[in-house]
């Protein structure tokens, strides 16, 4: 087939502008991901988030601490100096902040300047996460965090770990909500040939989109199939919820069972993915992850297969989308289209969304 007609370019090229994509702004009233939780200790950790840079610590009571990472005298980072109990020393000229922000020293003079601060950020430590609000410190509701019990539950096992994505945030949670891939990208790790082709189910709220996806019967490949003894070719139900929860999280829960065993008399094993991006700038993203099992608990053994499984294929998923990030940026503007399939529409519904928030939260 050659290139679209012109006209067909553009009404594509119109419907995208509807979407958020890597030029939107940063939707700052949210929630995300700042380091998991063993990541910060008593000593300066330095981090840039939606674009501004952050230095983190822990205080001698063990609180979070997020501060802006630069010296408002000459724009030294923060992160460059020392921290003293619970104050950050500047390394260039000596001038002391407290946990609050607040300029309490200033070496050179007497008296110290009243309103030199740097700006505090609001955190809240849930599990083995630190959350943290980046927008307007009075809309900071901790009601807007979503619920992720399991994260914390006794009756689930966990493993977590961290990748480096260099794309935007939003090809992450568009990768998300499109299971298509998983037949392709993923056909070395996870994926199996049946499930870009079994049916699937759209769920699109406010805010809220997810995909369901029941594969049965199918064969599972070894990341499911080793722990819950379930590798007998057709021998197993994967049963996906792939759900868009929030700017900063994004959960995946897959229940598998024997569909040969009746109802009555089959167990079930169940996990939970939550994977959560946060920008780091337009086209980079902290990429956490936290995965959880309800199966094989306290065995270490099991823990490390299905991390390190699990983890090659996410890496996949950032190699990928890094390729498609190099394409976009190489491709010059008249040339850029892409068009959407039914498969897309929760992603196609979330990126408007997004760009719906930053849009409103522009204009407040």
């Amino acid at each position: 087939m050659t290139r679209p007609l012109p006209a067909v370019i553009t009404a594509v090229q119109n419907a995208s502008q509807r979407m958020a994509d890597r030029h939107t702004p940063f939707v700052m009233n949210e929630w995300y991901v700042a380091a998991f939780g063993e990541e910060i200790q008593h000593r300066l950790l330095a981090r840039t988030l939606l674009g501004k840079r952050l230095v983190f610590f822990r205080n001698t009571q063990g609180q979070v601490v997020a501060l802006e990472d630069r010296c408002p005298h000459r724009s030294m980072p923060l992160s460059a100096g020392t921290l003293e109990q619970d104050t950050i020393v500047c390394g260039y000229h000596g001038l002391r902040f407290n946990s609050a922000g607040d300029c309490i020293e200033v070496p050179s003079q007497a008296n110290c300047p009243h309103n030199m601060g740097i700006r505090a950020y609001r955190t809240h430590e849930r599990g083995a996460v630190v959350w943290i609000w980046m927008g307007e410190e009075s809309q900071a509701d901790l009601g807007k965090l979503p619920a992720q019990d399991w994260m914390e539950s006794p009756e689930w096992e966990r493993s977590q770990g961290y990748l480096s994505l260099q794309a935007s945030y939003v090809r992450l949670h568009e990768n998300l909500l499109d299971l298509t891939h998983l037949s392709f990208l993923h056909a070395k790790s996870f994926g199996t040939p049946d499930y870009a082709k079994a049916a699937f189910e759209t769920d699109i709220g406010d805010g809220q989109f997810a995909l369901l996806r029941q594969v049965v019967p199918t064969t599972l490949p070894p990341v499911w199939g080793v722990p819950t003894g379930l590798t007998g070719p057709g021998q197993a139900a994967r049963i996906v919820r792939s759900e868009f929860r929030s700017l900063g999280l994004h959960e995946v829960s897959v229940l598998f069972y024997d569909c040969h065993l009746p109802e009555t008399n089959r167990p079930q094993f169940r996990i939970r993915t939550a994977h959560m991006p946060t920008p780091e700038t337009a086209t980079s993203t902290h990429y956490f992850i936290v995965h959880g099992r309800d199966f094989a608990l306290d065995d270490p053994g099991t823990t490390r297969f299905m991390h390190d499984q699990l983890f090659v294929a996410f890496q996949e998923d950032v190699d990928g989308l890094a390729l498609q990030e190099q394409a976009l940026a190489s491709t010059p503007a008249e040339d850029l289209y892409e068009f959407s399939v039914a498969a897309d529409a929760p992603a196609v519904a979330m990126r408007r969304y997004v760009l719906a928030r930053q849009q409103k939260e522009a204009q407040s």
